[in-house]
């Protein structure tokens, strides 16, 4: 059995009066020790139709009913996470030092967390590094990067729920795509299918939304928070704040929003989903299967999320660890 943190993030504390000031700011998170810099953009807060409607072309059963939800401010990273910032959580050196094979039920710092173990092959699968995506990367890994950089930062950083993904990505539009319902417009914002060439860019090259993300349709699908279900919609009451299906103890499925370079366009708007499975990994060799990288998953990455005030749902889960199956 493989050991993950659930979510370390809110025991940080996120709602200073500073921060209150700045949340209408970016900014530049720079990793201690680094020259490493992430771009965290303003996302405000606000209500939103979740979902498609039984109109929306492509739209698949697990995107609806539509039902109206509630955000709370926070801040999104203007790209995807590239290799150059995940391989300061990778593969450098501060956390390596007396390293435990395990992650501990309470970490005291940095070097109480474990890192990725050396990948089976090439973990940019050929595609280069540097701004490119992280790719391949499991749930409980983009987990761990952002309880790393937590620690290493002293804020709270998180993947986003599911909520907060596609209001982000939607950036006040109603529409399929962020900018309107005309798919033949996907080009502009988007690496997918038809104009990929058949593999992941670096981050920042298309258009971006209204709220000045990049990527959000396309090029690497991004993992949620959320584990997923596609009847999780029919559960959810009216003006939610932000509703999320929390990890479990199941490795599989959880939610990757956005679409990627190796999908039509129909699987990039606002509202689709999809669930990880272990095809993700089918062929790796080991047993058992490595918990940080997926062999068969070249399309999902991350971005990630640093909440304002934390949600209530979300508050009083501090150092909670699941085993994961394998």
């Amino acid at each position: 059995m493989a050991i993950s943190s659930l979510l370390f993030f809110a025991s940080l504390s996120a709602g200073s009066a500073q921060q209150k000031a700045e949340e209408s700011e970016r900014y530049f998170e720079t990793v201690p020790g680094t020259n490493i810099k992430i771009e965290m953009v303003p996302i405000p807060a606000g209500i939103f139709v979740m979902g498609s409607p039984a109109s929306e072309s492509g739209r698949l059963e697990d995107e609806g009913p539509q039902h109206e939800t509630r955000i709370r401010a926070f801040w999104m990273s203007k790209t995807e996470i590239t290799w150059d910032q995940y391989d300061v959580f990778a593969f450098s050196l501060d956390l390596k030092k007396d390293r435990p094979q395990t992650t501990p039920a309470t970490p005291a710092g940095a070097d109480a967390m474990t890192r990725p173990t050396p990948p089976y092959a090439d973990e940019s699968h050929g595609y280069g590094k540097g701004d490119q995506p992280a790719i391949s990367i499991t749930h409980h890994a983009a987990m761990e990067f952002c309880r790393w950089l937590s620690v290493k930062t002293g804020k709270t950083y998180r993947l986003p729920t599911e909520a907060e993904w596609e209001y982000a990505c939607r950036a006040g539009a109603k529409s399929a795509y962020s900018f309107g319902d005309d798919a033949n417009k996907i080009g502009e914002y988007a690496w997918y299918l038809a104009n990929s060439n058949e593999g992941p860019h670096g981050v920042g090259k298309k258009k971006p939304n209204a709220w000045g993300l990049f990527d959000m349709h396309g090029n690497v699908a991004e993992w949620c928070l959320d584990h997923y279900d596609k009847n999780f919609y029919s559960q959810l009451k009216t003006s939610a704040v932000s509703p999320v299906l929390l990890p479990t103890e199941k490795r599989y499925p959880h939610v990757a929003r956005g679409g990627s370079w190796d999908d039509e366009a129909v699987k990039l708007r606002c509202a689709a989903r999809r669930g990880s499975t272990p095809a993700w990994s089918r062929r790796d060799p080991q047993s058992p299967q490595s918990i940080w990288w997926h062999t068969d998953a070249t399309e999902v990455g991350f971005r990630i999320i640093r909440p304002v005030e934390e949600q209530d749902n979300l508050k009083g889960l501090r150092s909670k660890v699941t085993k994961q199956s394998q």
